[in-house]
């Protein structure tokens, strides 16, 4: 476990959740990792694995991605980790289930209607774990971007001679699993979320990734500059909207796990059916490269949604649909 200094784990009681006690919610002013520091509160025993734990922090030091990437973490920002006892295996299903509760969260919809209403692509859910939204050229002028991101992204890539769309970026999530004793006794989900502050991203930074952030305030300045940004809700509510969309999440991971072995598809297909309707990539021209045993496996085609254990459904040029369960993705810009 990180070894932060007394400061760093003064709780502040202005922003607990009064309305969500079941959650043990502590804030601190700074933490490493509110992932790593969770996992190692639960597996060393300081904090009971039969409950929810509920950790957020201003700001990060040692933020963490997926793939074992960095997270920038600005004061500013979301960061919190909720650890959820389970007793049933984790699929990919999971981080998709969690991105479809995020994205219903009110100030999501809020901001979603009035990007609606601009014509604007809306906030949607990029398999397999983020927030965000691509956009074309002749949008590029109106949607939303950060002056950081239209600083450090080269978006042409010159080996292919294609040139690639960057994902505009506003919240990741990263899952983890807690065992004890070798034994599975819950997940710790961490949800990073761009509010006020939207992190630089250089070629370093980004670690290669065809990504840029953005955070809720570059949106709602964009669709209305000064008043609306003033709007958005504080750091304590959304603690509250998020975690709650999280444990909503877990809910209906659980019963999808539930109905499996009945053979019935009542709440799979309803998930299919919303996931759908938020699927950032949907339909977009993909280039998906796969690294495997060292070498390194290129496909093109469409995206077409998701299978039902999760995995990305690609409909290749030849009218092949495969089911991808990881790689880079590329969004390739058609005109």
């Amino acid at each position: 476990m990180p070894i932060l200094n007394q400061s760093s784990h003064s709780v502040s009681e202005s922003l607990t959740l009064e309305h969500l006690p079941e959650l043990n919610h502590r804030h601190l002013t700074s933490s490493a990792s509110t992932n790593s520091e969770l996992i190692a509160d639960v597996q060393n025993g300081i904090l009971n694995a039969t409950e929810m734990h509920l950790l957020t922090a201003e700001t990060q030091s040692a933020g963490r991605g997926q793939h074992g990437r960095s997270w920038q973490s600005p004061r500013g920002n979301v960061y919190l980790s909720l650890y959820h006892p389970v007793h049933i295996p984790v699929s990919g299903l999971l981080s998709l289930i969690i991105g479809v509760e995020l994205a219903k969260m009110p100030v999501i919809q809020r901001l979603n209607e009035q990007l609606h209403t601009e014509g604007l692509t809306p906030i949607g859910v990029k398999w397999a774990n983020d927030l965000g939204f691509y956009q074309s050229q002749n949008q590029s002028q109106n949607q939303p971007q950060s002056q950081s991101a239209l600083d450090s992204v080269d978006v042409h890539n010159t080996e292919l001679d294609q040139q690639t769309l960057p994902f505009n970026k506003l919240a990741g999530i990263l899952i983890e699993p807690v065992s004890q004793a070798g034994k599975l006794v819950g997940v710790v989900i961490g949800v990073g979320l761009n509010v006020q502050a939207t992190p630089t991203l250089t070629a370093q930074t980004s670690e290669g990734m065809s990504y840029q952030a953005i955070s809720l305030q570059d949106i709602a300045e964009t669709l209305q500059p000064k008043a609306q940004a003033a709007s958005l809700p504080s750091l304590r509510v959304l603690y509250q909207q998020m975690s709650k969309a999280l444990m909503a999440a877990m809910t209906r991971f659980e019963h999808l796990s539930i109905e499996k072995p009945t053979g019935h598809r009542y709440y799979l297909d309803s998930f299919l059916k919303q996931f759908d309707s938020m699927d950032a990539l949907s339909e977009l021209r993909l280039r998906v490269t796969q690294e495997h045993n060292g070498q390194t496996n290129i496909l093109t085609g469409h995206a077409c949604g998701i299978d039902t254990h999760g995995c990305l459904q690609l409909r290749q040029d030849n009218g092949k649909i495969s089911a991808l369960f990881t790689g880079r993705i590329d969004v390739i810009q058609t005109t």
